[in-house]
This record gives C-alpha cells, structure tokens and sequence, in this order.
C-alpha cells in the first residue's frame, strides 16, 4: 500500500496506544504518523524522538560464562515485555512464550483445493520449502541449492510432496526451483491466482517439516508445532529464535557474520552459498526423528 496509505489507514482507527515491536526506524516513523497517542517501543536506531513511552530493554539472567550480549532477551520475551509499559502482565524475562495460530474453514477449503490441483492423487508427506525474505537478498539460499534439496528429499521421504512457498513478490523464484527440481512431487505456490496469509497457515499447519530460510514462513512452522530447519546466514540468530524444541538452525562460523546487511558487502554470500543441500537434508531427518513426532505428521499429511 505505501507507507502514506498505510499511515491514512491506521490514522482513521484514532489508536490509543501502539506497541511498536519492530526494532526499526520505519515502524516507530509508522506509528507517529498514524497519530497515536501513545507510542511505546524500545530506544536505538534514532526511534527515541519518535516514541512516547521508551521501555528499557530486559536482561535474562546470564548463565555462568554468558556475556551481557547472550543475557539479552529476544523475541518474543521481548515483545511482551513491551506490554509492560500499559501495565499488562507478562512472565518474566526467562519465560519463552508458546506460538499459537489459527485457521478459518475458508483457509482450509483453499489449501485443499490447491493441494487437490498440485499434486493430484497424492496424499504422502508435506515439505514446505520457503527461500524467500522481505530482508534482502541476502538472506536467500538459491534456486539450486532449494531444488537440490527438494530432490535429495524425495527418495528419503517415500511419497513426500515438497511444496515451494512464495509470496506475491517471489513467484519467479519459486517458480524457478520448481523447473530446477524437474519432478511432477516439486511443486512451486507461484501459479496460484490468490496467495493470502490464510492459504499459507493452513499449508504450514499441515506440514510434516519445514525448511525455510529466517523469515516470516519459520515462525508460521514454529506456530503450528512443525519440525524447522531453519538457515540463518547474516542475521543474528538470537533476534528470530522462535522454537528451540522444535527447530534446528543451520548457521556457518564466519568471521563477516553476522553482518545484518541487506546485502553482501562482500559480494560472494558465503554464509548462506556454503550451506550445502546434503547438511540441510541430513539435518531435516535427524530433526523428525529426534522430535518423534515426525511418523504422526506423516501419517496425518
């Protein structure tokens, strides 16, 4: 919509408070447009200006040889911290909130319907593949490396269907992992007419794992209690750690990373180019079976 339209939207709504949770400049610029009168987040990326009630940040406590960075606290413990601010009660700062999300008739009726029309006949094991992010380009894996993975799968998960998410923006990307992949059991969400937040909840809800890259699809998967590979490449991974029971994070020790940039100052991208597709894989099927709940998705899917 624009940030002017979003602005005239959220201004109608004549807000009491906003809880600006994005550590972002943007956000906190969004919510002082919109009018509201209160405007409550954290301090730094020249935000304080902006906001009205500025919330200290929480500190776990750190373990014994942690530094301060590792006792910081990061979503979504930090998110609830925020509520602090309008007195809303929250657990402390160790607690580590369970992710819960819902799905409507109409979203189920829409992911049946595109499953029915993907892979026809076929009823085997979900694999939802997601290498897109709203960040930048560098947090992407590659169109190879996506359908190398979607092949190394298949004869691993007998009868498994690896599904390739994208948003609006990304159906060229998608769409080009599935032509990479070439087989009729990788299939890409780039064709379909209508791709709402709906549709992809319920996909994710029914899926058996999930291999995305550190964006909006992994926390979708950590909400509905779906095993996770995530890969994490230039962005710290204490700000989207969403579910550590659930969810293994695939990062590379490099002296550049993480950077936090959109993109590679450096040009070659290492931190995500050398995640290989057999460390992924292999990581995929020791996840399903650590959790055990991977024969259960399976069946169900």
């Amino acid at each position: 919509m624009g940030f002017r339209a979003v602005a005239r939207r959220l201004r109608a709504d004549r807000a009491d408070a906003a809880i600006v949770l994005p550590n972002s400049l943007s956000s906190a610029a969004l919510a002082w447009a919109a009018g509201a009168r209160r405007r409550i987040g954290y301090a730094g990326h020249w935000r304080r200006p902006l906001l009205t009630d500025v919330v200290a940040p929480p500190l776990s406590r750190p373990r014994h040889g942690d530094s301060r960075d590792d006792a910081r606290v990061t979503p979504p413990a930090s998110f609830l911290h925020l509520a602090s601010a309008l007195d809303i009660p929250c657990g402390g700062a160790d607690e580590s909130p369970t992710l819960t999300l819902a799905t409507s008739p109409g979203d189920e009726r829409c992911a049946d319907d595109v499953l029915a029309r993907l892979f026809p006949g076929s009823a085997g094991p979900l694999v939802m593949l997601n290498d897109n992010g709203a960040h930048g380009p560098s947090k992407a894996w590659g169109v190879d490396r996506c359908a190398a993975l979607a092949r190394w799968l298949l004869p691993r998960l007998p009868g498994c269907r690896v599904l390739i998410h994208c948003g609006p923006g990304d159906r060229e990307t998608a769409r080009a992992v599935e032509r990479a992949a070439d087989h009729s059991a990788v299939r890409s969400l780039a064709d379909v007419d209508d791709l709402p937040l709906g549709l992809s909840k319920a996909l994710y809800r029914r899926a058996t794992l999930s291999v995305s890259t550190d964006s909006g699809p992994r926390h979708i998967a950590a909400a509905f209690g779906v095993p996770t590979v995530a890969l994490v490449g230039p962005i710290d991974p204490l700000c989207g750690r969403s579910d550590p029971r659930r969810c293994v994070e695939i990062r590379l020790e490099l002296p550049c990373s993480p950077c936090g940039r959109r993109v590679c100052p450096l040009g070659h991208n290492d931190c995500m180019r050398r995640i290989t597709p057999e460390q992924v894989g292999e990581a995929a099927l020791a996840l399903l079976a650590r959790t055990g709940d991977g024969g259960r998705r399976m069946q169900a899917g």
